[in-house]
């Protein structure tokens, strides 16, 4: 097994999901990244949702073999289906008690494929978490309770993102479970795309447990109860520019990695590029004194 990498990632670094490039292998996510101008990737374990390598189980060697600054490790879960909002609430994460066992399994698998590869950050979607007081919230936190002492006991620390529930939420979820290594990857997107409050006020809440970031842009649903839209960054509604001074104004020091999941490689390819010159532009700005005053949307508020 490989040793825990020792690279020092500089504050705010730039990259890219490797699953955002819909690449096959270790030889072409370099490439492209190549082309990108960026060595930084949050790399994913190896699943059908972000991307099987063709490299198989020697994919870790080769993605340390390739220079690559490797920024943290995601993990997916077979049978996630995000057609839409309900069947992703239905087959996410660890939500359905009936597939937590082999799920848990696959974590261990995670784990281990994460140590592999030098890091000690997993990503992964937890599932969607029931509000306080609603059944089944017991055995979920327990369920997570359970993950996040697998982590420890690797020295890795999991990385829940952002998006099914309120920032409030998780916030709670955090607390109760009180496990130190039980961390955030903020998706100030995923927030919109669910229709889950604003991701500016969310820094605020979340930010001591902010460990890693993907950037990217969307629109909230217009019909209740359906996706909204994912864009290219600056397109959508989370204010990337004030999202970014944000993060910075709590001091969030961690990467900056750009996901895209909508569209076909070239066009891919394209929206990064953009998103990378984008964030360079928002990076120069400073902290201003009103970029944390909280914009509260109704879903924050506690539901009954």
């Amino acid at each position: 097994m490989s040793q825990i990498s020792t690279r020092i990632v500089p504050p705010l670094t730039l990259g890219v999901c490797s699953w955002s490039l819909q690449v096959t292998s270790v030889d072409e996510l370099k490439r492209l990244l190549g082309t990108l101008g960026v060595t930084a990737t949050q790399i994913a374990c190896g699943d059908p949702h972000h991307a099987s390598w063709s490299e198989g189980d020697a994919m870790p060697e080769a993605a340390l073999a390739s220079g690559l600054t490797l920024t943290g490790a995601m993990l997916g879960f077979p049978g996630e289906d995000y057609t839409t909002p309900q069947t992703i609430q239905a087959t996410g994460g660890f939500g359905d008690p009936a597939t937590r066992p082999e799920r848990l399994e696959r974590l261990a698998w995670g784990l281990d494929r994460t140590l592999a590869l030098g890091l000690t950050d997993l990503t992964l979607h937890a599932g969607f978490l029931p509000e306080s007081g609603e059944p089944g919230r017991k055995s979920m936190l327990d369920t997570l309770a359970k993950a996040g002492q697998m982590a420890a006991d690797k020295g890795v620390t999991l990385a829940f993102e952002t998006g099914q529930e309120s920032a409030l939420l998780l916030r709670l979820t955090l607390d109760e479970l009180k496990s130190p290594s039980i961390k955030v990857n903020f998706d100030p997107a995923n927030m919109l795309l669910y229709d889950m409050g604003d991701p500016i006020h969310a820094i605020e809440i979340l930010g001591p447990d902010i460990r890693s970031v993907h950037v990217k842009d969307a629109r909230r649903p217009t019909i209740p109860g359906q996706w909204g839209e994912e864009v290219p960054l600056g397109l959508g509604e989370v204010d990337i520019h004030r999202f970014v001074r944000t993060l910075k104004g709590v001091g969030y020091t961690g990467p900056l990695v750009i996901e895209r999941e909508v569209g076909d490689q070239a066009g891919r390819l394209i929206d990064v590029k953009h998103g990378l010159e984008f964030l360079r532009k928002c990076l120069e700005e400073p902290v201003e004194s009103d970029d944390a005053v909280p914009r509260v949307h109704n879903s924050e508020q506690p539901r009954v």
